[in-house]
């Protein structure tokens, strides 16, 4: 048999995928071949590292050694906190120059470690920065956010729980605002 007998052949015995079909595959193949998993951190713990809400804890009473092994009667380092929280924040004009913008809003969201990132919008302009406890006054802390063009805000607040609190902010261009964090 010819190599050209052999190909008409095969072709002829080959089945036709429907049209639909082979979109399909066309469609699903990139996804499954490109779908991966993407681990984020929930937060640091008190020396700055990064924690991930899948890794699991030690069994108090032991730790992890090298290679993973466990070495049991050592100290356990466990995360404090909770699971973030994404808070609303609000800004109300305070002088002159704030009620030129009216109401701010924007977000804060509190990591349960003594630190959140903050974000909101300002002029057309998003600031985005961190908040931080101040050390020895769980409750009180200051929030700083930096926008593009060159605005900046620094905040002075006191959380009245995890998700409520309350504050001040000034602007680079010296609008004043009341801050309010939760609902």
């Amino acid at each position: 048999m010819s190599t050209r007998n052999f190909v008409h052949s095969v072709l002829r015995n080959t089945p036709v995928i429907p049209a639909s079909k082979r979109l399909l595959v066309a469609a699903l193949l990139p996804a499954a071949l490109l779908s991966g998993c993407y681990v984020m951190p929930i937060g640091n713990d008190p020396q700055g590292n990064p924690i991930y809400a899948y890794a699991p804890i030690p069994v108090p009473g032991s730790t992890v050694g090298p290679h993973g092994a466990v070495a049991p009667g050592a100290p356990v380092a466990t995360p404090s906190g909770g699971m973030p929280a994404v808070l609303q924040v609000r800004l109300y004009p305070a002088n002159d120059l704030a009620n030129q913008t009216g109401v701010l809003t924007g977000q804060v969201t509190n990591m349960m470690s003594g630190k959140g990132r903050f974000q909101f919008g300002y002029q057309g302009e998003m600031l985005i920065g961190e908040a931080t406890r101040v050390s020895g006054e769980p409750r009180k802390g200051i929030a700083s956010a930096y926008g593009g063009r060159g605005t900046f805000a620094r905040c002075e607040y006191q959380m009245s729980t995890p998700y409520m609190g309350a504050g001040s902010c000034t602007f680079s261009n010296d609008a004043e605002y009341q801050l309010h964090v939760g609902s």
